[in-house]
Formats: structure tokens, sequence, C-alpha cells
């Protein structure tokens, strides 16, 4: 328990949360209105210790240089903003710190009065408790990764291809008519010959371009349904006074 021997070593100390993790540092106490006993530590919280925010601190515990206190970090950053006006919570505030930690508060005493180098606050008669429900959710995005690769290679092949080529070629035919004149060397050996002639095909290459293939991409979008399982949590109502076996 924290009492009023406690206040002066409670400045600039570490708060650490129910499971070992800091919350941030003391930089205020609030003291219980005619009792004095701290109730509440104001501390500095969030990037740079810019945000303050009210932790509890009647169950904490101080050893070494810091007080442990009953509550998470995560309860702490989402309590309930206080903005006290002349060194006082309201009754407001009270009750929604109250409520926000799951705490009862005992009977209001009366005003407060700020102690030495000390806040106090107001206790508000509360009879309602509550606790905060969690649960996590889906968030679905995209990302680039590498699905493939295609390569467009050139290579050469043979085939073979047919084609008719008309070609000419000469023949010879004997041709007779009627001889005039006088006659040349009679009956002797005597030949005459005609050179004959034909085309054979002949077979060139030329290269020539005929196409060009390049690759090029296109975004395609389709639908992809993804599955994931989440957790939340559920409250339920339970009374100690009912008979056995009934809830």
């Amino acid at each position: 328990m924290i009492d009023q021997a406690h206040v002066e070593a409670l400045y600039d100390c570490d708060v650490i949360d129910n499971r070992g993790e800091k919350i941030g540092s003391v930089k205020q106490v609030w003291l219980e209105d005619g009792t004095g006993a701290p109730m509440w530590a104001e501390v500095h919280t969030g990037l740079f210790g810019m945000k303050e925010s009210f932790v509890p601190i009647q169950q904490g515990q101080v050893a070494g240089g810091a007080i442990t206190v009953p509550v998470s970090k995560e309860q702490v950053k989402d309590a309930p903003s206080v903005r006290p006006s002349d060194d006082h919570m309201s009754d407001e505030e009270q009750q929604a710190l109250y409520r926000h930690y799951g705490m009862i508060p005992q009977a209001k005493t009366g005003e407060h009065d700020r102690l030495s180098g000390s806040r106090d606050g107001r206790r508000g008669k509360n009879d309602s408790a509550e606790v905060t429900l969690s649960e996590e959710k889906l968030d679905v995005g995209t990302r680039n990764v590498e699905a493939g690769r295609v390569r467009l290679v050139k290579h050469t092949v043979t085939e073979q291809r047919n084609i008719t080529v008309p070609v000419t070629h000469e023949e010879v035919r004997v041709v007779r008519e009627p001889a005039q004149g006088k006659p040349g060397r009679a009956f002797a050996d005597e030949q005459a010959e005609v050179t004959l002639h034909r085309e054979e095909p002949v077979v060139q290459k030329r290269t020539e371009a005929v196409e060009r293939v390049r690759l090029e991409k296109d975004a395609v979008t389709e639908q992809r349904e993804v599955k994931g399982e989440v957790r939340k949590e559920r409250a339920e109502v339970k009374r100690d006074d009912e008979p056995r076996g009934r809830r």
C-alpha cells in the first residue's frame, strides 16, 4: 500500500504496469480528500512524454526507484482525459477514471486540500462497474511479389521448302523441204550439228527481316479470398447469490 510517506519518493520515478512494462514517469501525485492518502499519479506517457495520464496507485508497490501498479499499459493508454481546474478533479472526472480502471470508490469525504508538492483529487460515488472488451480486426492489403519470369529467346531452325520453277530446254526437230540449186557433194558422207541448251534451277539465299517480336506486360485484376482467425472478448454476467447449478 502507498501512504503519505511514499509521496516525495514517487516524483519522477518510473511507473511499471502489471506485466513489467514501463508506462512513464510520475510528475504529480493526487491525494484522497480528508485522509491525504495518495490516490492517483499523473504520469507523462507517449512519445517524448507529451501525454498526461492518470494511474491509480493505491495498491501500488514501491521498490528500486519505481512503482508497480496493478493495471496494464494499454489501460493507461486508453484512460479518459482529465483536465483538472484549480488543482481539483471534478466528480465526473473521478467517476470516469474509476469506471475505466474497474475500481469501486469509497464515500466522498468533501473537498481536497492541495499538499506541498502534490495535487489532490476528489472521490465520487460510483454505483456501476464495467469492463473493456477488445477484439482483433483483419487488415488486408497487397504486396508485390515475383510470380515468374518470361524470356523471349531467338533460335534458328531449318525447314524444307519445295518451290516449282519453270525451266526451258531446247529440242531438235527435223525439217524436210525441197532442195533448190545445185547439189553439194553428192554421195559423200557429211554431217551437221546444232547445239542444244536448257535452263537449270539455281538456288540462292538472301536474308531479310520479316517480323519484330516483343514482350509486353498487362496488369490483370482478380478477386482473391483471404482467411484469418481473429479473437474477440465477450462479457457475461455471473451472480454469486444464485443457487449452485444456476448461472
